[in-house]
């Protein structure tokens, strides 16, 4: 039993339902940064103002995961339609895979064609492509470039 102050005028039972629901993402968030995703590991401050500072950049560094998990969501195997899809279902029962989500994962394949991976294997794969810094004298200034080779398939370095 879910329980409110609200008055059902302003938050129906099945939006209260929802909200509660939605801690499930918060945990899932705190679980990103203390766990396999983020790796942030307790650090001890020697001055009152890097706490704040190192709190900024954990969540700087998880707005950008999930900011990447977003635009990445069509490769991995995640349901791109449950955002969608959460506010139109019966919020008491069980969530299911929308059609989509359930042919990445029974065939292991975009809609493209792509292969579909997990969000770890996608990162472990972008973070292993090759980089070069060229460094340039122009007008009495070092000037740097960066390139990175890039494959047609995303994969192709890992043989995933």
């Amino acid at each position: 039993m879910i329980r409110t102050s609200e008055a059902a005028e302003q938050l129906s039972a099945a939006d209260t339902v929802r909200g509660y629901k939605s801690l499930a993402q918060v945990e899932r968030a705190f679980r990103s940064l203390k766990g396999m995703d983020l790796l942030i590991r307790p650090i001890r401050h020697r001055t009152e103002e890097r706490v704040p500072a190192h709190i900024f950049l954990c969540m700087l560094a998880y707005y950008v995961e999930w900011h990447l998990r977003q635009v990445w969501a069509p490769l991995l195997f995640e349901d791109e339609q449950l955002v969608e899809e959460r506010s139109r279902r019966d919020p008491v029962l069980p969530a299911r895979s929308s059609e989509s989500a359930q042919a990445k994962k029974h065939t292991h394949q975009t809609t493209h064609g792509l292969p579909v991976q997990s969000f770890a294997t996608l990162l472990a794969n972008l973070v292993s492509q090759p980089r070069s810094r060229d460094l340039q004298l122009e007008n009495g200034r070092v000037r740097s470039h960066f390139s990175a080779s890039t494959d047609a398939d995303p994969t192709a370095s890992q043989g995933l």
